[in-house]
């Protein structure tokens, strides 16, 4: 059962206001909507949705899962392995920019609030540029935040960033931002348990139409979001 304090922490970690600049980014969506192939609140909500349930199911929760669990165990070359595989994943020079910078953010909010012991501080001291996964699964674990709980704001998190993405650029009104919300957060329950039973060999970043919006977002003329 979750602490108070622990919910509190969880609550902080998913909070828009967690200061790692989340909200800068579209993850290509924005070229999806420059594009055409995002144009309403329907296809707004199938573009989200595909994501969802392709590149996080098969990749981005897999990996941070492993990597709660190699800092639940203080496991060293565990950690640094999944934090180079989860690097060697990012198939734009943008998405791995935006995973350096949100990781170097939440890690240097760590620091001013003193809230890592020494033994995880060394451990990240000794990787190079870690990736924000690795930085917010060490947060949680620290945090006394459950692995189901963590997978699941993480999750929640990019829903609602996306969300917002939408709404700013197509753009899309307020309620229809959270009919999308409710329609695809409904299957963050599935997509955890998918996540859970995901085999090392069976992670894939394998999301063609994803990895296609990143590159062309790079040389987009006109653009709200740095990705």
């Amino acid at each position: 059962m979750t602490t108070t304090a622990a919910f509190s922490r969880l609550l902080q970690l998913a909070s828009p206001a967690l200061p790692i600049g989340a909200y800068s980014y579209s993850q290509g969506f924005e070229w999806a909507i420059e594009s055409g192939d995002v144009t309403d609140k329907t296809s707004a909500q199938r573009w989200i949705s595909d994501v969802l349930l392709t590149y996080y199911a098969q990749f981005e929760l897999p990996v941070i899962k492993r990597l709660f669990m190699a800092w639940q165990s203080m496991d060293e070359t565990a950690i640094n392995h999944w934090d180079g595989y989860y690097k060697a994943g990012r198939d734009s020079a943008e998405t791995w920019l935006e995973s350096r910078q949100m990781g170097y953010s939440l890690l240097r909010l760590q620091q001013d609030l003193d809230a890592w012991p020494q033994a995880m501080l060394d451990v990240v001291a000794s990787i190079d540029e870690p990736s924000f996964p690795t930085v917010y699964a060490a947060t949680a674990v620290n945090w006394q935040i459950s692995l189901h709980e963590m997978l699941h704001v993480y999750a929640w998190s990019w829903i609602e960033n996306q969300v917002s993405a939408a709404m700013k650029a197509i753009p899309l009104g307020q309620v229809a931002g959270q009919q999308i919300l409710v329609a695809v957060s409904e299957q963050i329950t599935i997509v955890i348990e998918q996540a859970m039973q995901c085999a090392d060999d069976d992670i894939s970043n394998f999301c063609p139409a994803l990895s296609i919006a990143s590159c062309r977002h790079e040389t987009q003329y006109s653009r709200l979001f740095r990705s």
